[in-house]
């Protein structure tokens, strides 16, 4: 991401931060950098930071018909209960992490959110969860890169990534029109 698009995201959060309470939500497609970014806003803003990654369907949940859902291979009935409704009430948030490797929910910590609150990862926007964030960020990377930074970060797992993961994510991202709800979209080089 080039300095003078985290510029241009820095200074859309401070003038929305001079009015109050912000809920960012950042979209983009595998590899294009959404963990980065909030990491990178976690650091300068101290902000609270919740993954989608950590709402992946459970066992029961995964059946065929969910996954021909657009976006429904995400938990989004929790993710909506446990972080999304709590925010909008602005009260602490109580939620549990889906742990891949052992398949189940872990024990729920509670999260207070601070004067920013960050909503990384696919499938943040689906419009199950209505009209929730102040800002929206939709990173796009090119096929291209997104296949080198798969194959240098997952390789194990980079044949789900091409043949599974990303033709859903494409989908939701067409579908829900993502980039074009967005407040703001970079390019990732």
């Amino acid at each position: 991401m080039k300095q003078s698009d985290i510029i241009k995201i820095f200074s859309a959060i401070d003038k929305l931060l001079e009015k109050g309470r912000v809920i960012l939500a950042i979209e983009g497609g595998s590899a294009s950098g959404k963990t980065t970014l909030a990491g990178l806003l976690k650091e300068k803003y101290g902000c609270t930071v919740f993954h989608t990654d950590d709402f992946f369907l459970q066992p029961h949940q995964r059946t065929p018909e969910r996954y021909k859902e657009t976006g429904g291979n995400l938990d989004r009935e929790r993710f909506f209960d446990e972080v999304i409704v709590p925010l909008k009430e602005n009260k602490p948030v109580a939620y549990r992490r889906f742990d891949c490797k052992t398949m189940q929910l872990l024990p729920a910590v509670e999260i207070l959110p601070q004067k920013l609150t960050v909503i990384e990862g696919a499938y943040s926007l689906h419009p199950y969860f209505g009209d929730y964030c102040d800002l929206s960020i939709f990173l796009d990377i090119t096929p291209d890169l997104q296949r080198e930074r798969i194959l240098n970060r997952n390789p194990d797992f980079a044949d789900r990534f091409f043949n599974e993961w990303i033709p859903l994510e494409q989908k939701y991202f067409s579908e829900m029109q993502i980039k074009q709800r967005c407040t703001m979209s970079v390019t990732v080089e």
